[in-house]
């Protein structure tokens, strides 16, 4: 059975998403469909990128990855389908998809929308799914649509890397209100070269350690570990790390004077 999976900025008490699921049955019965997430915040592109980005890798080879996200935050004149280390990825022409992948995809292809048709969530959803079912059916990826296309292109939120810090940005906060940063731990130990080292945010707080899990500290003490993703994670055992630190994610509204709340710095030495 083909696997798709679903992200979307939705929300999960909407009824779009049942809708959307319908839509696709209706397209293919025998799609499996998964969820990987309809809560990533409206136009937060850095938090979108994390979770798809961190999902998908997990994914068989050739499954289909449809990005309901920002799909209107520009009149829809065409979908992005492209296919990168053996996934498809299908989402709106807004930038995100190279955000999520962090390099040029291997191949892209531009899927036109019917300028006569109304451009609604559902709408899309038909576009994407028929996309889907022709892959299904053996259509060859460069006959879907144009090859050629032109697309917006935007870039990942890096950490700023130093010969002793790097500062990095808050990218995702969890339901437990653990905080995500976009440093990765090869990223870190690069920096490091063996050094130690301080993990300093809001408040002076600071971490000198690297834990395996929660449980490496006493209830109630903040933590820093890397996560599943591999990604830097500041938590608390049995804790919110976010609400009691006063930690925010990344979002460019935020004033200059407000930069601390979202700001993650480690110094070597």
């Amino acid at each position: 059975m083909p696997l798709l999976t679903l992200t979307s900025d939705i929300g999960s008490p909407d009824y779009l998403v049942g809708a959307v699921k319908a839509q696709l049955l209706h397209i293919n019965p025998e799609f499996q469909i998964i969820d990987i997430s309809h809560n990533i915040p409206p136009f937060n592109y850095p938090q979108a990128a994390y979770v798809c980005r961190s999902a998908l890798k997990n994914f068989p080879d050739y499954s289909y990855h449809l990005i309901l996200v920002n799909l209107f935050e520009q009149k829809p004149e065409q979908l992005i389908l492209a296919f990168h280390n053996n996934q498809y990825l299908i989402c709106a022409d807004n930038g995100l998809l190279t955000m999520i992948l962090e390099e040029t995809p291997e191949m892209v292809i531009g899927i036109p929308l019917d300028k006569i048709a109304l451009k609604n969530t559902i709408h899309l959803t038909s576009v994407m799914g028929k996309v889907v079912n022709q892959l299904v059916n053996g259509e060859s990826i460069k006959n879907i649509g144009n090859p050629e296309v032109n697309y917006i292109q935007k870039r990942h939120l890096r950490p700023t890397l130093d010969n002793n810090s790097i500062d990095g940005q808050i990218i995702f906060i969890d339901s437990f209100e653990n905080v995500i940063v976009n440093i990765t731990r090869e990223q870190f130990e690069e920096q490091r070269k063996g050094r130690s080292f301080q993990i300093v945010f809001k408040r002076d707080e600071k971490i000198e350690q690297i834990s395996e899990s929660y449980a490496d500290v006493p209830e109630g003490e903040k933590l820093a570990l890397f996560n599943s993703a591999g990604y830097l994670e500041i938590a608390i055992n049995k804790g919110n790390a976010a609400g009691l630190f006063g930690l925010k994610g990344f979002s460019e509204k935020l004033r200059q004077g407000q930069l601390s709340y979202q700001t993650i710095r480690i110094y070597f030495h």
